[in-house]
Protein backbone atom coordinates (compact mmCIF):
# COMPACT_ATOMS: atom_id res chain seq x y z
CA UNK A 1 0.00 0.00 0.00
CA UNK A 2 2.82 2.39 0.90
CA UNK A 3 4.53 1.65 -2.40
CA UNK A 4 1.31 2.38 -4.30
CA UNK A 5 0.78 5.65 -2.42
CA UNK A 6 4.34 6.74 -3.14
CA UNK A 7 3.91 5.95 -6.81
CA UNK A 8 0.66 7.93 -6.93
CA UNK A 9 2.39 10.91 -5.36
CA UNK A 10 5.23 10.88 -7.87
CA UNK A 11 3.07 10.61 -11.01
CA UNK A 12 2.08 14.13 -12.11
CA UNK A 13 -1.57 14.61 -13.05
CA UNK A 14 -2.67 15.18 -16.61
CA UNK A 15 -2.99 18.70 -17.96
CA UNK A 16 -5.50 20.19 -20.38
CA UNK A 17 -4.73 20.19 -24.10
CA UNK A 18 -2.93 23.19 -25.52
CA UNK A 19 -6.04 24.19 -27.48
CA UNK A 20 -8.21 24.03 -24.35
CA UNK A 21 -5.67 26.12 -22.43
CA UNK A 22 -5.49 28.75 -25.18
CA UNK A 23 -9.28 28.99 -25.48
CA UNK A 24 -9.69 29.15 -21.71
CA UNK A 25 -7.37 32.11 -21.24
CA UNK A 26 -8.41 34.00 -24.36
CA UNK A 27 -12.12 33.80 -23.54
CA UNK A 28 -11.51 34.54 -19.85
CA UNK A 29 -9.46 37.66 -20.61
CA UNK A 30 -11.96 38.77 -23.25
CA UNK A 31 -14.89 38.54 -20.83
CA UNK A 32 -12.99 40.26 -18.04
CA UNK A 33 -12.03 43.10 -20.37
CA UNK A 34 -15.58 43.51 -21.75
CA UNK A 35 -17.20 44.03 -18.36
CA UNK A 36 -15.30 47.17 -17.24
CA UNK A 37 -15.15 48.29 -20.87
CA UNK A 38 -18.94 48.07 -21.07
CA UNK A 39 -19.37 50.15 -17.94
CA UNK A 40 -16.89 52.72 -19.21
CA UNK A 41 -18.46 53.17 -22.64
CA UNK A 42 -21.98 53.35 -21.17
CA UNK A 43 -20.94 56.29 -19.01
CA UNK A 44 -19.43 58.23 -21.90
CA UNK A 45 -21.48 61.17 -23.19
CA UNK A 46 -23.06 60.66 -26.59
CA UNK A 47 -20.85 63.32 -28.14
CA UNK A 48 -17.65 61.50 -27.10
CA UNK A 49 -15.54 60.55 -30.15
CA UNK A 50 -14.63 57.28 -28.38
CA UNK A 51 -18.16 55.97 -27.91
CA UNK A 52 -18.91 54.68 -31.40
CA UNK A 53 -15.60 52.84 -31.72
CA UNK A 54 -15.84 51.31 -28.24
CA UNK A 55 -19.36 50.03 -28.88
CA UNK A 56 -18.28 48.40 -32.14
CA UNK A 57 -15.24 46.83 -30.43
CA UNK A 58 -17.43 45.61 -27.57
CA UNK A 59 -19.83 43.94 -30.01
CA UNK A 60 -16.97 42.49 -32.05
CA UNK A 61 -15.30 40.87 -29.04
CA UNK A 62 -18.66 39.60 -27.77
CA UNK A 63 -19.43 37.79 -31.03
CA UNK A 64 -15.87 36.43 -31.06
CA UNK A 65 -16.48 34.97 -27.58
CA UNK A 66 -19.71 33.37 -28.77
CA UNK A 67 -18.08 31.70 -31.79
CA UNK A 68 -15.02 30.54 -29.85
CA UNK A 69 -17.26 29.15 -27.11
CA UNK A 70 -18.96 26.96 -29.71
CA UNK A 71 -15.51 25.72 -30.74
CA UNK A 72 -14.54 25.20 -27.10
CA UNK A 73 -17.63 23.12 -26.33
CA UNK A 74 -17.02 20.95 -29.40
CA UNK A 75 -13.36 20.58 -28.44
CA UNK A 76 -14.26 19.57 -24.87
CA UNK A 77 -16.68 16.89 -26.14
CA UNK A 78 -13.99 15.38 -28.36
CA UNK A 79 -11.15 15.90 -25.85
CA UNK A 80 -12.40 15.21 -22.30
CA UNK A 81 -10.73 17.25 -19.55
CA UNK A 82 -8.31 15.72 -17.03
CA UNK A 83 -9.58 13.62 -14.15
CA UNK A 84 -10.62 15.37 -10.94
CA UNK A 85 -7.75 16.33 -8.69
CA UNK A 86 -6.79 13.74 -6.10
CA UNK A 87 -8.08 14.42 -2.63
CA UNK A 88 -11.18 16.40 -3.60
CA UNK A 89 -14.29 15.70 -1.56
CA UNK A 90 -17.49 14.67 -3.32
CA UNK A 91 -19.20 18.03 -2.75
CA UNK A 92 -16.13 19.82 -4.11
CA UNK A 93 -16.28 17.79 -7.30
CA UNK A 94 -19.99 18.58 -7.66
CA UNK A 95 -19.40 22.29 -7.05
CA UNK A 96 -16.52 22.32 -9.53
CA UNK A 97 -18.57 20.66 -12.26
CA UNK A 98 -21.53 22.96 -11.60
CA UNK A 99 -19.29 26.02 -11.84
CA UNK A 100 -17.91 24.84 -15.17
CA UNK A 101 -21.40 24.25 -16.54
CA UNK A 102 -22.45 27.71 -15.36
CA UNK A 103 -19.43 29.22 -17.07
CA UNK A 104 -20.29 27.58 -20.38
CA UNK A 105 -23.86 28.80 -20.09
CA UNK A 106 -22.63 32.29 -19.31
CA UNK A 107 -20.24 32.30 -22.26
CA UNK A 108 -23.27 31.66 -24.46
CA UNK A 109 -25.80 33.88 -22.70
CA UNK A 110 -23.64 36.99 -22.29
CA UNK A 111 -22.92 37.50 -26.01
CA UNK A 112 -26.42 36.29 -26.99
CA UNK A 113 -28.14 38.84 -24.75
CA UNK A 114 -25.76 41.50 -26.05
CA UNK A 115 -26.66 40.52 -29.60
CA UNK A 116 -30.33 40.62 -28.65
CA UNK A 117 -29.83 44.04 -27.07
CA UNK A 118 -28.50 45.63 -30.27
CA UNK A 119 -31.12 43.76 -32.32
CA UNK A 120 -33.97 45.37 -30.38
CA UNK A 121 -32.76 48.96 -30.58
CA UNK A 122 -35.76 51.08 -31.49
CA UNK A 123 -34.43 54.65 -31.53
CA UNK A 124 -30.73 54.77 -32.29
CA UNK A 125 -30.10 51.60 -34.32
CA UNK A 126 -26.42 51.30 -35.22
CA UNK A 127 -25.35 48.34 -37.38
CA UNK A 128 -22.78 45.89 -36.08
CA UNK A 129 -19.58 45.64 -38.10
CA UNK A 130 -17.09 43.21 -36.60
CA UNK A 131 -13.67 44.83 -36.33
CA UNK A 132 -14.72 47.28 -39.05
CA UNK A 133 -14.69 44.50 -41.65
CA UNK A 134 -17.57 42.00 -41.41
CA UNK A 135 -21.24 43.02 -41.32
CA UNK A 136 -23.14 41.18 -38.60
CA UNK A 137 -26.94 41.02 -38.84
CA UNK A 138 -29.48 41.55 -36.08
CA UNK A 139 -31.25 38.54 -34.64
CA UNK A 140 -34.41 37.72 -36.60
CA UNK A 141 -37.96 37.56 -35.19
CA UNK A 142 -37.28 39.83 -32.20
CA UNK A 143 -39.15 42.88 -33.43
CA UNK A 144 -41.71 42.49 -30.63
CA UNK A 145 -38.96 43.50 -28.19
CA UNK A 146 -37.96 46.61 -30.14
CA UNK A 147 -39.66 49.02 -27.74
CA UNK A 148 -38.82 50.75 -24.50
CA UNK A 149 -39.95 47.95 -22.19
CA UNK A 150 -38.61 45.04 -24.25
CA UNK A 151 -35.28 46.69 -24.99
CA UNK A 152 -34.95 47.73 -21.35
CA UNK A 153 -35.60 44.20 -20.12
CA UNK A 154 -32.89 42.80 -22.41
CA UNK A 155 -30.45 45.47 -21.22
CA UNK A 156 -31.23 44.59 -17.59
CA UNK A 157 -30.55 40.87 -18.14
CA UNK A 158 -27.35 41.54 -20.09
CA UNK A 159 -25.98 43.90 -17.45
CA UNK A 160 -26.83 41.56 -14.55
CA UNK A 161 -25.16 38.64 -16.30
CA UNK A 162 -21.94 40.64 -16.09
CA UNK A 163 -22.22 40.56 -12.30
CA UNK A 164 -22.96 36.83 -12.42
CA UNK A 165 -19.77 36.43 -14.45
CA UNK A 166 -17.74 38.28 -11.84
CA UNK A 167 -19.25 36.11 -9.10
CA UNK A 168 -18.41 32.92 -10.95
CA UNK A 169 -14.87 34.14 -11.57
CA UNK A 170 -14.48 34.79 -7.84
CA UNK A 171 -15.73 31.29 -7.01
CA UNK A 172 -13.51 29.73 -9.66
CA UNK A 173 -10.39 31.54 -8.46
CA UNK A 174 -11.18 30.78 -4.80
CA UNK A 175 -11.62 27.09 -5.60
CA UNK A 176 -8.38 26.94 -7.55
CA UNK A 177 -6.43 28.63 -4.75
CA UNK A 178 -8.02 26.35 -2.14
CA UNK A 179 -6.88 23.27 -4.03
CA UNK A 180 -3.45 24.79 -4.60
CA UNK A 181 -2.74 25.58 -0.95
CA UNK A 182 -4.92 22.91 0.69
CA UNK A 183 -4.03 19.29 1.40
CA UNK A 184 -5.39 18.00 -1.92
CA UNK A 185 -3.53 18.12 -5.22
CA UNK A 186 -3.21 21.56 -6.84
CA UNK A 187 -5.01 22.24 -10.10
CA UNK A 188 -3.43 25.44 -11.44
CA UNK A 189 -0.62 23.52 -13.11
CA UNK A 190 -3.18 21.88 -15.38
CA UNK A 191 -4.14 25.22 -16.94
CA UNK A 192 -0.74 26.96 -16.47
CA UNK A 193 1.69 24.09 -17.02
CA UNK A 194 5.21 24.62 -15.72
CA UNK A 195 4.45 27.63 -13.53
CA UNK A 196 2.73 25.81 -10.67
CA UNK A 197 4.27 22.38 -11.01
CA UNK A 198 4.80 19.54 -13.44
CA UNK A 199 2.12 17.57 -15.21
CA UNK A 200 2.04 14.82 -17.74
CA UNK A 201 0.51 15.53 -21.14
CA UNK A 202 -3.21 15.27 -21.88
CA UNK A 203 -4.91 11.96 -21.15
CA UNK A 204 -5.18 11.22 -24.90
CA UNK A 205 -3.81 12.73 -28.11
CA UNK A 206 -5.73 15.79 -29.26
CA UNK A 207 -8.27 15.29 -32.02
CA UNK A 208 -11.11 17.07 -33.76
CA UNK A 209 -9.55 20.47 -34.42
CA UNK A 210 -11.03 20.66 -37.91
CA UNK A 211 -14.49 19.67 -36.68
CA UNK A 212 -14.46 22.05 -33.70
CA UNK A 213 -13.07 25.15 -35.40
CA UNK A 214 -14.46 24.36 -38.82
CA UNK A 215 -17.93 23.95 -37.35
CA UNK A 216 -17.66 27.21 -35.40
CA UNK A 217 -16.45 29.04 -38.49
CA UNK A 218 -19.29 27.53 -40.51
CA UNK A 219 -21.80 28.97 -38.02
CA UNK A 220 -20.07 32.34 -38.25
CA UNK A 221 -20.09 32.26 -42.05
CA UNK A 222 -23.76 31.27 -42.23
CA UNK A 223 -24.86 34.08 -39.93
CA UNK A 224 -22.66 36.73 -41.55
CA UNK A 225 -23.64 35.58 -45.03
CA UNK A 226 -27.38 35.27 -44.39
CA UNK A 227 -28.22 38.90 -45.31
CA UNK A 228 -26.23 38.62 -48.54
CA UNK A 229 -28.04 35.41 -49.51
CA UNK A 230 -31.40 36.98 -48.64
CA UNK A 231 -30.84 39.92 -50.96
CA UNK A 232 -32.51 39.77 -54.33
CA UNK A 233 -30.72 40.43 -57.58
CA UNK A 234 -29.72 43.84 -58.81
CA UNK A 235 -32.64 46.23 -59.17
CA UNK A 236 -33.89 47.19 -62.61
CA UNK A 237 -32.60 50.67 -63.44
CA UNK A 238 -34.66 51.09 -66.59
CA UNK A 239 -37.45 53.48 -65.68
CA UNK A 240 -39.56 53.02 -68.79
CA UNK A 241 -38.87 56.60 -69.83
CA UNK A 242 -40.08 57.82 -73.21
CA UNK A 243 -37.23 60.35 -73.28
CA UNK A 244 -35.43 60.33 -76.60
CA UNK A 245 -31.80 60.35 -75.48
CA UNK A 246 -29.10 61.82 -77.69
CA UNK A 247 -26.15 61.09 -75.37
CA UNK A 248 -25.00 57.87 -73.69
CA UNK A 249 -22.74 57.68 -70.64
CA UNK A 250 -19.27 56.31 -71.41
CA UNK A 251 -18.90 53.53 -68.82
CA UNK A 252 -15.22 53.09 -69.65
CA UNK A 253 -14.45 56.59 -68.34
CA UNK A 254 -15.38 55.74 -64.72
CA UNK A 255 -18.51 57.89 -64.32
CA UNK A 256 -19.38 58.63 -60.70
CA UNK A 257 -22.01 60.03 -58.39
CA UNK A 258 -20.37 60.66 -55.04
CA UNK A 259 -21.54 62.00 -51.67
CA UNK A 260 -19.64 63.48 -48.74
CA UNK A 261 -20.14 65.42 -45.54
CA UNK A 262 -19.06 65.59 -41.92
CA UNK A 263 -19.62 62.96 -39.24
CA UNK A 264 -18.48 63.62 -35.68
CA UNK A 265 -15.85 66.10 -36.87
CA UNK A 266 -14.46 63.83 -39.59
CA UNK A 267 -15.25 63.79 -43.29
CA UNK A 268 -17.17 60.83 -44.66
CA UNK A 269 -17.43 60.05 -48.35
CA UNK A 270 -18.81 57.44 -50.70
CA UNK A 271 -20.39 56.78 -54.04
CA UNK A 272 -23.25 54.99 -55.74
CA UNK A 273 -21.83 52.16 -57.80
CA UNK A 274 -24.93 51.43 -59.91
CA UNK A 275 -26.99 54.05 -61.69
CA UNK A 276 -28.26 54.81 -65.16
CA UNK A 277 -28.92 58.05 -67.02
CA UNK A 278 -31.08 59.02 -70.00
CA UNK A 279 -29.64 62.22 -71.42
CA UNK A 280 -31.42 64.48 -73.89
CA UNK A 281 -29.31 67.62 -73.96
CA UNK A 282 -28.97 70.22 -76.69
CA UNK A 283 -26.90 73.32 -75.87
CA UNK A 284 -28.84 75.16 -78.58
CA UNK A 285 -32.21 74.19 -77.13
CA UNK A 286 -31.89 74.17 -73.34
CA UNK A 287 -35.64 74.52 -72.82
CA UNK A 288 -36.23 71.11 -74.39
CA UNK A 289 -33.27 69.44 -72.65
CA UNK A 290 -33.83 66.92 -69.88
CA UNK A 291 -31.82 64.31 -67.96
CA UNK A 292 -33.33 61.39 -66.05
CA UNK A 293 -31.20 59.39 -63.59
CA UNK A 294 -32.13 56.22 -61.66
CA UNK A 295 -29.89 55.22 -58.73
CA UNK A 296 -29.66 51.81 -57.04
CA UNK A 297 -29.61 52.85 -53.37
CA UNK A 298 -28.20 49.51 -52.22
CA UNK A 299 -25.07 50.25 -54.26
CA UNK A 300 -24.04 53.08 -51.91
CA UNK A 301 -20.53 52.39 -50.61
CA UNK A 302 -18.94 54.68 -48.02
CA UNK A 303 -15.37 55.02 -46.81
CA UNK A 304 -16.22 53.00 -43.68
CA UNK A 305 -18.10 49.71 -43.59
CA UNK A 306 -20.17 50.98 -40.68
CA UNK A 307 -21.37 53.93 -42.75
CA UNK A 308 -22.18 51.67 -45.71
CA UNK A 309 -24.32 49.42 -43.53
CA UNK A 310 -25.99 52.37 -41.78
CA UNK A 311 -27.10 53.85 -45.08
CA UNK A 312 -29.27 50.81 -45.80
CA UNK A 313 -31.47 51.41 -42.74
CA UNK A 314 -35.05 52.62 -43.07
CA UNK A 315 -34.32 56.01 -41.55
CA UNK A 316 -31.50 56.63 -44.02
CA UNK A 317 -31.89 55.35 -47.59
CA UNK A 318 -34.51 52.69 -46.77
CA UNK A 319 -33.05 50.20 -49.23
CA UNK A 320 -35.62 47.57 -48.30
CA UNK A 321 -38.59 49.87 -48.79
CA UNK A 322 -37.54 52.01 -51.75
CA UNK A 323 -34.64 50.40 -53.60
CA UNK A 324 -34.14 53.25 -56.09
CA UNK A 325 -34.04 57.03 -56.17
CA UNK A 326 -34.69 59.15 -59.26
CA UNK A 327 -33.36 62.52 -60.33
CA UNK A 328 -34.82 64.67 -63.08
CA UNK A 329 -32.70 67.61 -64.22
CA UNK A 330 -34.28 70.33 -66.39
CA UNK A 331 -34.75 74.12 -66.59
CA UNK A 332 -31.20 74.48 -67.85
CA UNK A 333 -29.49 77.84 -68.15
CA UNK A 334 -26.05 79.10 -69.20
CA UNK A 335 -23.60 78.32 -71.96
CA UNK A 336 -20.42 76.37 -72.46
CA UNK A 337 -18.77 75.58 -70.15
CA UNK A 338 -20.90 76.85 -67.23
CA UNK A 339 -24.44 75.58 -66.91
CA UNK A 340 -27.02 75.19 -64.18
CA UNK A 341 -30.26 73.28 -63.87
CA UNK A 342 -32.87 72.20 -61.38
CA UNK A 343 -32.44 68.69 -59.96
CA UNK A 344 -35.66 67.15 -58.65
CA UNK A 345 -34.65 64.26 -56.39
CA UNK A 346 -37.25 61.68 -55.41
CA UNK A 347 -36.19 59.60 -52.42
CA UNK A 348 -38.42 57.46 -50.20
CA UNK A 349 -41.51 58.78 -51.99
CA UNK A 350 -40.77 62.48 -51.42
CA UNK A 351 -39.33 64.96 -53.93
CA UNK A 352 -37.10 67.94 -53.23
CA UNK A 353 -35.55 70.45 -55.65
CA UNK A 354 -31.92 71.53 -55.59
CA UNK A 355 -29.84 73.68 -57.95
CA UNK A 356 -27.23 71.73 -59.92
CA UNK A 357 -24.23 73.72 -61.16
CA UNK A 358 -21.93 72.03 -63.63
CA UNK A 359 -19.21 72.52 -66.19
CA UNK A 360 -19.83 70.90 -69.55
CA UNK A 361 -17.10 70.74 -72.18
CA UNK A 362 -17.77 69.51 -75.71
CA UNK A 363 -15.14 67.86 -77.88
CA UNK A 364 -16.80 66.80 -81.09
CA UNK A 365 -19.13 63.92 -80.30
CA UNK A 366 -17.90 63.64 -76.72
CA UNK A 367 -18.87 65.71 -73.67
CA UNK A 368 -17.31 65.90 -70.23
CA UNK A 369 -19.42 66.97 -67.23
CA UNK A 370 -18.39 67.94 -63.70
CA UNK A 371 -21.17 69.11 -61.41
CA UNK A 372 -22.19 69.47 -57.81
CA UNK A 373 -25.10 70.30 -55.56
CA UNK A 374 -25.80 70.42 -51.85
CA UNK A 375 -28.67 68.55 -50.24
CA UNK A 376 -30.20 68.85 -46.77
CA UNK A 377 -30.71 65.78 -44.58
CA UNK A 378 -33.67 67.55 -42.99
CA UNK A 379 -35.38 68.10 -46.32
CA UNK A 380 -34.60 64.55 -47.42
CA UNK A 381 -35.79 63.09 -44.10
CA UNK A 382 -32.57 61.08 -43.89
CA UNK A 383 -31.24 60.03 -40.48
CA UNK A 384 -33.83 62.15 -38.68
CA UNK A 385 -34.77 59.46 -36.15
CA UNK A 386 -31.38 58.96 -34.52
CA UNK A 387 -29.82 62.34 -35.28
CA UNK A 388 -32.50 64.99 -35.90
CA UNK A 389 -30.36 67.83 -34.59
CA UNK A 390 -27.22 67.04 -36.56
CA UNK A 391 -25.25 66.25 -33.41
CA UNK A 392 -23.19 63.62 -35.23
CA UNK A 393 -23.90 63.98 -38.94
CA UNK A 394 -24.03 67.49 -40.43
CA UNK A 395 -27.20 68.48 -42.25
CA UNK A 396 -25.40 69.40 -45.47
CA UNK A 397 -24.51 66.69 -47.99
CA UNK A 398 -22.34 67.41 -51.01
CA UNK A 399 -23.25 65.49 -54.17
CA UNK A 400 -20.73 65.49 -57.02
CA UNK A 401 -21.22 64.11 -60.51
CA UNK A 402 -18.52 63.31 -63.04
CA UNK A 403 -19.03 61.64 -66.40
CA UNK A 404 -18.14 61.49 -70.04
CA UNK A 405 -20.86 60.96 -72.61
CA UNK A 406 -20.83 60.08 -76.27
CA UNK A 407 -23.27 61.53 -78.75
CA UNK A 408 -25.72 59.01 -80.14
CA UNK A 409 -25.51 58.95 -83.93
CA UNK A 410 -28.52 59.74 -86.07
Amino acid sequence: MAIADTAAETIPSHRYTSVAIALHWFIALAILSLIPGGWFMSDLPNESPLKEGLYQLHKSVGITILILTLARIAWRVMNPPPEDAAGMAGWEKTASHATHIAFYGLMILLPLTGWLYVSTAYEFDVPTVLYGIVSWPDLPFVGFLANESGHGAVEFVHSKLAWVALGLVALHVAGALKHEFGPEEGVLKRMIPGLFGKTTGPRAPSRGALAAFGGAFAVFAMVAGAPVLAQGGAVDLSNGSALEANWVVDETANPSITFSGMHDGSRYSGQFERWSANIAFDPDNLAASRVEVTVDLASAVANKKLYTDSLKAAEWLDVGGTPTATVVVDNFEGGEPNYSGNAALTLKGATIDAPLDFELHFDGDQAHLQGETYLSRTELDVGMVSDPGGDWVDDEILIEVSLRANRIGD
